[in-house]
This record gives C-alpha cells, structure tokens and sequence, in this order.
C-alpha cells in the first residue's frame, strides 16, 4: 500500500470518528437536550483520555514536560500534519501547543454544521487531552476552536496537577 492511501485511510478514519461523536451528540441532543448530550459525551471521551494518558504519558508526570512534548509531538500521526501542532509557550512549568488544523473539526464543517455545533464538538472532543493530560499528573486547560477564530485547539498543560 502506498503512504498516500495510507494517508487518505487515516484521514477518512477521523472522518468517520467526527462524523460518529456528531450523530451520538446529535441522537442524545434529541433524547435529553443539549446539556445532557455534552455532559455524557464528554464524560465517555474523557475516559478515554484516561486510558490514552495512563498507557503513554503517567511516566512523564507531574514535572518532565520536556518528556512529556517529545512524546506527544512524537505521535502525532502523519508525522504532525494532522495536527499541525506549533509550540507556542514553554518553560520548566507550562507547555503551551497551537494546533492549525483539525481533521475533526474539517469534517463537521464539510458536514455543513451551523458554527455553533462544530464548537460544541470541538470542546467535547477536547476532553480526550484532559483526560490524557490530567490522568498523566498535569494540570491542563484548553482553547477550543471558535468560528473565525485562528488555527484551531491551544493546549495548555501544567507540571503537576
């Protein structure tokens, strides 16, 4: 297989993952309101985040952010351009990553969902880094991505949490 279909494979798999958080949201939104459909959402992403955190980042935590950016740059898939992350801030006690693209957040747009959904998906997708980061031993927080804004996600994580 070649590393082009390798990467259209990758890129339609966040495709299909996008397009799944959106008709789970969007079936609970129905159901429940659109409280209760983040709140759920939200909970279940961040536990995988737990997972994803205690599996490749506890080792880094609560202080080795140097470790911890080596890592999680490192696995960016398609070395980075997923993501495009650029570290905007850093010093022994916060790293700070921008991220210029998204594949999720381009698939809800493709979609043609109303801006405030697709920023409502964007922060329940986010809670996968808190789950991640927090679950590691850092502190965390994020920017997530508004219409108009710039660039997508800003990861804010912290030694110790």
């Amino acid at each position: 297989m070649s590393e082009e279909s390798l990467r259209r494979e990758l890129y339609e798999s966040y495709k299909n993952r996008a397009i799944l958080y959106y008709l789970i949201f969007d079936e609970l939104r129905k159901q429940y309101g659109p409280a209760a459909a983040e709140s759920v959402l939200s909970r279940a992403i961040y536990r995988r985040g737990t997972m994803i955190g205690q599996a490749k980042f506890a080792e880094f935590g609560p202080d080795d952010l140097v470790g911890l950016k080596k890592a999680f740059l490192g696995g960016i898939p398609d070395e980075g351009r997923t993501f495009q992350p650029e570290v905007v801030g850093e010093d022994a006690e916060r790293l700070d990553i921008k991220f210029h693209g998204c594949p999720l957040r381009d698939a809800w747009i493709e979609l043609g969902l109303p801006g405030a959904d697709v920023e409502t998906l964007c922060r329940i997708a986010a809670r996968i880094d808190n789950g991640t980061f927090e679950s590691a031993g850092f502190g965390f927080s994020a920017d997530t991505w508004r219409a108009g804004g710039d660039g997508c996600c800003v990861l804010h994580i912290r030694r110790g949490g």
